[in-house]
């Protein structure tokens, strides 16, 4: 699988972990120091990856459970060596959200490593 190949798989187990409330698959699509952090309507948010999963998982009913639409489009993919920069758009909690993603190689596998997000409508 080329690497263009397992960014978008990547992408799209963060969006499954939204989606299904999952925060194991958070776990799964991010690197163990990442951070997350943008602007919600009432301000900046700022969280550690424990702090993530825990608000996803939060979620309840999830997502999917609520049969909300499915949103997800890859907007830009820039690869460079062992680093990427994506841009996505996605739908989640009644907004929708682009975020820029900053992702490592690691062992082969790819993570992300920054969230920065914006509420776009």
């Amino acid at each position: 699988m080329d690497d263009k190949t397992k960014i978008e798989a990547c992408i799209q187990l963060y969006f499954d972990s939204l989606y299904e409330s999952d925060a194991k698959k958070v776990r799964s699509s991010f690197h163990d120091a990442a951070m997350i952090s943008g602007y919600l309507p009432d301000g900046l948010h700022e969280m550690n990856l424990d702090d993530f999963a825990s608000f996803v998982s939060s979620q309840q009913p999830s997502p999917k459970e609520n049969n909300d639409e499915i949103l997800l489009e890859i907007i830009s993919c820039d690869i460079n060596g062992s680093t990427a920069s994506v841009k996505v758009r996605d739908g989640y909690l009644g907004m929708i959200f682009v975020d820029t993603l900053s992702l490592l190689k690691v062992n082969d596998n790819w993570k992300i490593y920054t969230k920065l997000f914006h509420v776009e409508s």
